[in-house]
């Protein structure tokens, strides 16, 4: 399967796709919805289940150098203002942030991050190492282009 077709079929998910239109109405800098939203809608279309069938939550990733948490946390409440119509669980997270409590939550270190695809390498090479599974990203761009996503 190439990046468009796996595009293709992680869009046929409404929520999804209203996640990623709702990060391009906040205009939110180097915004992406992550990870297994993606991955799990795709398997859920190839192997005939319900499109949101195993999915627990939605992952957004954006990059605000803004980082206190008075920042964050009103992303948080518009995104979840807008989105609470859904009935799902949407977590978004200023990835300029998560140096700031990632050790204290899990013990590790977690250098500065530059961006929110430097947050995918990060989180790409922890999954790797725990063996538990791929990163997938899609950005604002993917519905207007169907061009811009990555896979780590």
């Amino acid at each position: 399967m190439n990046r468009d077709e796996f595009l293709a079929l992680a869009l046929r998910n409404p929520v999804n796709v209203t996640i990623i239109d709702e990060l391009a109405r906040l205009d939110l800098p180097d915004a992406w919805l992550v990870s297994g939203c993606l991955v799990q809608t795709v398997w859920n279309v190839l192997t005939g289940r319900a499109i949101d069938h195993g999915i627990a939550d939605y992952d957004a990733f954006y990059f605000d150098p803004d980082t206190s948490w008075e920042a964050e946390d009103s992303v948080i409440r518009k995104l979840h203002a807008r989105l609470g119509h859904l009935g799902a669980k949407v977590e978004i997270r200023n990835q300029a942030r998560v140096h700031l409590w990632y050790p204290d939550k899990h013990g590790l270190p977690y250098p500065p991050l530059r961006s929110s695809r430097k947050a995918s390498t990060a989180s790409s090479r922890r999954t790797r190492k725990s063996g538990s599974g791929a990163q997938t990203m899609a950005t604002r761009s993917t519905r207007r282009t169907g061009s811009t996503m990555s896979q780590g």
